[in-house]
């Protein structure tokens, strides 16, 4: 098949943000099977057009989303014609690509809540497409009781990890990427994601205040933020004398090195998390998880089984038990990290991700 993928238009492919991952990780598989394009910002020190692993990439202005829809209709009017375009997460651009396209099966991708609010428009956008693709059942069921038309068209496709990166590694190499990283011996705490309010950083942070009082630990925060945010949270810290490197926007590329470097990782997430990539990447990797019982994240971690959910997640007392359980017992933090990567193995593959996927767009064009 002839497939376009539509980025959105905030972040350039391939790139650092979690949509643009999962594009770039389904579209280079699904190269090996069919003619793929990925449509996708311009960006300084990328090509407009390109190809990386069969993929063929076209960027083009963007800098609003109304100047890419744009761009995005007036490529599609002179390309060669594709048999299905899937556009993720954002519905008022394929609701634009449909009325122009209305022979060409689209299909909408949706990663989260944050461009569906429930509004008419988005409603009418939603009634366009010919599918909807949503990364968990708890997506599934949000999307559905807040747009009562369209749960005929909703299918649940999760994301995956590339598990052959995201893997444990032998202590030798593990205290080596520990030194590269500047961390010193003792427990080590990582959070991989945005750091803005609704990721609960400051509960993370107040957990750690707990944990100290029984056993020394330090916090490893990687990802961006505001620079006003990022100052109240050292603030914190250092008011509770907590140690914590925040090491900023690690490259994706890179950023399993660190999660094999930890011994715990953490996702306080305080507001509905559709999926949570990173609890994934950081189970494939071996290392223990505890995150909040909501959202998808409950379709990821089994509690007590392969990671720890907390059900009073704004609540930092449950998150320092839960690691001093797991930095008091090595033993422990090894079986469920253990069973982390085989629960991965099973379930989180990227190529299950494609097989779903392919499925859904031969149903949609048959050949």
């Amino acid at each position: 098949m002839r497939i376009c993928i539509i980025a959105p238009e905030q972040f350039p492919v391939p790139g650092d943000g979690s949509v643009e991952i999962c594009i770039w990780n389904i579209a280079r598989r699904l190269a090996r099977r069919h003619k793929v394009t990925i449509v996708s910002r311009r960006s300084p020190g990328l090509p407009d057009i390109d190809e990386i692993e069969q993929v063929r990439f076209i960027r083009l202005p963007s800098g609003t989303p109304s100047r890419y829809r744009s761009s995005v209709l007036g490529y599609l009017e002179t390309a060669e014609p594709f048999e299905l375009i899937q556009v993720d997460n954002r519905p008022l651009l394929l609701a634009a690509v449909k009325r122009r396209h209305p022979g060409i099966p689209v299909l909408l991708f949706l990663h989260s809540l944050t461009f569906v609010p429930p509004e008419s428009r988005i409603a009418r956008s939603l009634a366009l497409a010919d599918a909807v693709a949503a990364n968990s059942r708890s997506l599934q069921q949000r999307l559905a009781q807040r747009f009562p038309g369209i749960p005929g068209k909703l299918r649940v496709v999760p994301l995956g990890a590339d598990l052959s990166r995201f893997a444990p590694v032998l202590p030798q190499e593990k205290a080596r990427l520990r030194t590269q990283y500047g961390l010193a011996p003792g427990f080590t705490v990582l959070f991989v994601g945005r750091v803005i309010p609704r990721k609960g950083v400051p509960v993370l942070i107040r957990a750690m205040h707990r944990l100290n009082r029984h056993m020394p630990a330090r916090l490893v925060i990687a990802g961006g933020g505001k620079p006003a945010y990022l100052r109240q949270l050292k603030a914190l810290a250092r008011r509770l004398g907590v140690r914590v490197s925040f090491l900023g926007n690690i490259p994706h590329e890179n950023i399993h090195s660190l999660y094999q470097a930890a011994d715990c990782f953490i996702c306080p997430s305080q507001r509905h998390e559709s999926f949570g990539l990173v609890n994934v990447e950081a189970m494939a990797s071996g290392l223990p998880v505890i995150a909040s019982r909501n959202g998808g994240i409950r379709e990821i971690i089994d509690s007590g089984h392969n990671g720890y959910l907390v059900d009073r997640y704004r609540d930092s007392a449950p998150f320092a038990k839960r690691m001093l359980m797991i930095g008091r017992n090595p033993v422990l933090a090894a079986r469920i990290g253990m069973q982390g990567r085989s629960d991965a193995l099973q379930m989180f593959e990227w190529q299950h991700t494609v097989d779903l996927l392919e499925n859904l767009y031969l149903k949609l064009a048959p050949q």
